[in-house]
């Protein structure tokens, strides 16, 4: 039977999101290191604060996440009336091209950027512009040159997944004031925690009105099981956003064990040191085994081999060996592999790895 109900344009376009595997066949103690998650779990603050809210299952939640809101602007310095949370920044990057993005629309971002740029443009019915980067970094030169009075949102990464890559405040702020005046640049902050004394865009909001950035907790806060994220930008946009938002978004766990992970200032920090202790050692260890990567500045490096093929068969090996890293294939990355930074433990185990492929060659 043929039917006559049809999905909104766009949407049959969409190829399904697929994260990080978590395991292997045969395999107990996976090493996962595919999905950018903090090695160190959440403090126990924030679980214990998690705990709790267990109490009152029987309650509905807050919907105007004003305790939270008042922890995030407090911490970061903003105006809490301006921030919105959301399951996850991925629900507020959509909501963004819901409400401002549509048919006969275009919604750019840049040829290695997170692959649910292009799903939430489509699912608004909006046209996809892709930009190309330059050495794996994002262009401001080419995403200008592709805007037209049909661009409506500029979603750039920065730092970049994959790539780990970032550009500087004075490029982003020449993006900014070079868009054309329908449009709005949305900074996606996933991974700003990782880098000290960056404030993700902060200054540039307060001082223009066509930026809004995203953060999320799921990565230096691990709390990705929660799915907890928030926004910040002009008032305007908060009002538009807060009007198609779900009222109960957010549960009281989540809402709970996100304010105590924001205000346990003392773990974050040692959880960004580590990082990039961890960091810095595991990107010098493979660059020495003939496997190089770009500077990064989040939780993950990009590791390049020689080609599609010694990449994939890497990956092919250490899987035998119960350790689970990210092709990058689908990022137009065939040659490498998305590493997370693990702790001092998982960083050699996956350099032990790695050599023992290279040594098998």
């Amino acid at each position: 039977m043929v039917t006559k109900i049809k999905p909104q344009p766009g949407i049959m376009d969409i190829t399904l999101y697929k994260g990080g595997a978590s395991t292997v066949a045969g395999h107990q103690n996976v090493l996962k290191l595919s999905s950018n998650e903090n090695p160190y779990g959440p403090s126990d603050k924030a679980k214990e604060a998690f705990s709790r809210a267990a109490h009152d299952l029987h309650r509905y939640p807050s919907t105007d996440h004003a305790s939270l809101r008042g922890a995030l602007a407090e911490v970061y310095g903003l105006d809490a009336d301006r921030v919105i949370c959301g399951n996850g920044s991925g629900e507020i990057l959509h909501l963004l091209a819901q409400a401002y993005a549509g048919k006969n629309d275009e919604v750019i971002y840049t040829e290695h950027g997170f692959a649910m740029y292009r799903i939430y443009a489509l699912t608004a019915s909006a046209k996809p512009v892709v930009v190309p980067e330059r050495d794996r970094t994002v262009d401001v030169d080419a995403i200008l040159a592709a805007c037209t009075k049909k661009t409506k949102l500029v979603y750039i990464a920065n730092p970049a997944n994959p790539t780990g890559t970032m550009i500087a405040s004075s490029e982003v702020a020449r993006l900014a004031e070079g868009l054309p005046p329908q449009a709005m640049l949305v900074l996606d902050g996933a991974y700003a925690e990782y880098v000290e004394g960056y404030d993700a865009g902060l200054s540039l909001i307060e001082a223009r009105d066509n930026v809004f950035m995203t953060r999320t907790m799921s990565k230096i806060y691990g709390l990705g099981g929660l799915r907890v994220g928030w926004g910040y930008g002009p008032q305007a946009v908060i009002d538009v956003l807060n009007r198609i938002r779900g009222p109960f978004n957010l549960s009281s766990g989540a809402l709970a064990g996100a304010e105590a992970a924001v205000r346990d200032t003392a773990y974050f920090e040692k959880c960004r040191s580590e990082n990039a202790r961890w960091r810095e050692w595991l990107a010098q260890a493979l660059a020495e085994l003939g496997v190089p990567s770009d500077t990064s500045t989040a939780n993950f490096i990009l590791a390049r081999f020689a080609s599609e093929e010694e990449a994939v068969a890497c990956n092919e090996y250490l899987q035998s060996q119960g350790i689970i890293v990210r092709l990058s294939g689908s990022y137009g990355f065939p040659e490498c592999l998305r590493i997370t930074v693990g702790d001092e433990s998982a960083c050699r185990r996956v350099v032990h790895g790695i050599a023992q492929f290279k040594g098998a060659r």
